[in-house]
């Protein structure tokens, strides 16, 4: 199968074959006709497939096939949950439209808003953004969505995870009822399809990959260590095996910068990048790596969905997530596009019902090995069993009080009250005379 045996324009094609892609991907081929006929879209496909490619080219070559000569209005919104996966996809966007006239831009937080109002003012046919700077500039009167014709919801469910279901109800209801909708993720849990219910109108429902899989070509090591250790131990793996590209993952914004400046301490270039460092900062550490000028990027989970770095060899998780799906997407940064990669994990002994948690999402067993010299010593019971202990030990204590700390309240069903189309085609309205589907 060719790009243009999916339906797609000699213009795409061009640019597509420039960056050296000449056959599609499994998603793309299975997602770019489906979204070609106008119909609505539920994907999940592991990261590093080719996803951003299978709904930014059928988008861009709608908005050619019905652009208006003269008028301009916002008809193609695509929004992320974090700043650089909104970079990566405008990067993609430019890169594909190069030969068409289509106008993209894309806004987020962390730097002044002027000069988007600016861009935004001039007229764009496609944006890329994340919620709340978006909700901010249509609050400002900088944009408007009433003439969106498709809406793209890219990594859904890390939008759920980071708590932005309530920006992006508002904004679909300032939308049109009448519009094409696609929602693309590495991975679907039972939340994201109920919310998929609510915005989705009779989607094609396509998979290429089973749910929370990870790349087959990326290798899984786990070392057990203590806990203390592992910042030599981390030290030891990098020097004695001479990398010069390493993604390592904390859990918190404190412990990456911890590291940071022990690896630095230690003669090993590095950087961090988490939600307290400013965009200038963050933009500058992932340039920084993707050119090798440093050679450890240290990140939160922030980092797990939107850095796409280019045959990048090695992951290491410095500690285990404890939302194990979030494993998918953190060794998903490396065996992209069918390269070789190698993820490991450091577990130490409070962290061994997480590695269960992974174990069980991934329907297999990770092999543990021990380092001599580094063999482990601690016998501190697991973090997620003392949290449970602990919890119900204070619920029992403090029967009494109704407003007790450790009382939780029961968790919402997430639901998007935003318009549900109900047309047939899923387009919405446009500047330009509908034209016939491919």
């Amino acid at each position: 199968m060719t790009f243009k045996s999916l339906g797609l324009s000699d213009a795409f094609i061009k640019a597509v074959e420039e960056k050296g892609y000449t056959k599609p991907s499994p998603i793309q081929q299975k997602a770019i006709p489906q979204i070609l006929q106008g119909k609505d879209v539920l994907a999940s496909a592991q990261t590093g497939t080719g996803k951003t490619a299978g709904f930014t080219l059928p988008v861009l070559q709608y908005l050619t096939e019905t652009k208006h000569p003269k008028y301009r209005p916002l008809r193609a919104l695509v929004l992320t949950p974090t700043r650089e996966l909104a970079a990566q996809v405008y990067d993609n966007v430019r890169e594909y439209s190069k030969y068409v006239n289509i106008k993209s831009a894309v806004v987020f937080g962390g730097v002044k808003p002027a000069s988007q109002i600016a861009t935004l003012k001039r007229g764009v046919d496609i944006l890329v953004a994340t919620p709340g700077r978006l909700l901010d500039l249509h609050d400002q009167k900088a944009v408007s969505f009433k003439r969106i014709d498709v809406l793209i919801l890219d990594e859904a469910d890390r939008m759920l995870d980071m708590g932005f279901v309530r920006d992006i109800n508002k904004i679909i209801s300032f939308m049109p009822a009448k519009r094409q909708n696609l929602m693309f993720s590495a991975t679907f849990s039972k939340d994201i399809k109920k919310l998929a219910n609510g915005i989705l109108k009779n989607p094609v429902e396509v998979e290429t990959a089973p749910q929370n899989s990870t790349a087959k070509k990326v290798t899984h090591s786990v070392f057990k260590v203590d806990k203390k250790r592992k910042t030599e131990f981390t030290v030891k793996l990098i020097k004695e095996n001479n990398w010069n590209q390493v993604l390592i993952f904390t859990r918190t914004k404190h412990g990456a910068n911890k590291l940071t400046q022990n690896l630095v301490k230690a003669k090993i270039s590095a950087a961090a990048i988490h939600g307290n460092k400013s965009q200038g900062a963050r933009t500058k550490a992932l340039r920084d790596f993707k050119d090798n000028s440093i050679r450890v990027l240290v990140a939160t989970d922030i980092a797990a969905r939107g850095l796409d770095i280019p045959l990048l060899p090695h992951v290491i998780n410095y500690e285990l997530p404890n939302v194990p799906e979030d494993y998918v997407h953190r060794i998903g940064r490396t065996g992209r596009a069918g390269a070789k990669g190698e993820a490991i994990s450091l577990v130490c002994s409070e962290e061994t019902e997480y590695q269960k948690e992974i174990e069980k999402l991934l329907k297999e067993e990770l092999n543990s090995t021990v380092v001599e010299g580094f063999e482990p010593t601690d016998t501190a019971a697991p973090k997620r069993a003392a949290t449970q202990k602990k919890g119900s030990f204070k619920k029992k204590s403090n029967s009494t009080s109704s407003n007790t700390s450790s009382t939780k309240k029961p968790k919402r069903k997430p639901h998007f009250k935003g318009n549900k189309p109900n047309n047939s085609s899923g387009r919405g309205r446009t500047g330009a005379p509908k034209k016939k589907r491919i």
